[in-house]
């Protein structure tokens, strides 16, 4: 996998737990991560739930181990790394915030156009 896809992957990770979380759940703490990947570090902070902090981590360590050059979707994967319970709390955050944050983009593309119904 390229480090730009490593980070696009990060990116997606980063959005949907934030969207998740903010939406779900209380007692945010802010948790540093690095995460290195090809010998080049990745420093940020998310304000995040323990809960979540612990299932991003997980994430976060598959995203880094992958093995594949081209990486596939986690869900087509040929040998998933997931465990079974850790892939379905991850599926199930990211479903919340795929509709979540694709709604969100469909009402902005409709109300912050100057087209009139």
């Amino acid at each position: 996998m390229t480090n730009d896809k490593f980070v696009q992957e990060i990116e997606v990770l980063k959005s949907f737990f934030t969207q998740y979380c903010k939406d779900n759940h209380q007692d945010k703490t802010s948790k540093d991560f690095t995460l290195t990947y090809n010998s080049i570090n990745y420093t940020f902070n998310l304000p995040l739930c323990e809960e979540c902090n612990t299932i991003i981590s997980y994430s976060f360590d598959r995203l880094s181990e992958c093995p594949h050059t081209i990486k596939p979707r986690c869900r087509k994967c040929p040998n998933p790394c997931y465990k079974k319970e850790e892939w379905k709390k991850l599926a199930k955050v990211m479903k919340y915030s795929a509709i979540k944050l694709g709604l969100s983009k469909i009402k902005n593309l409709f109300f912050n156009t100057n087209i009139k119904y």
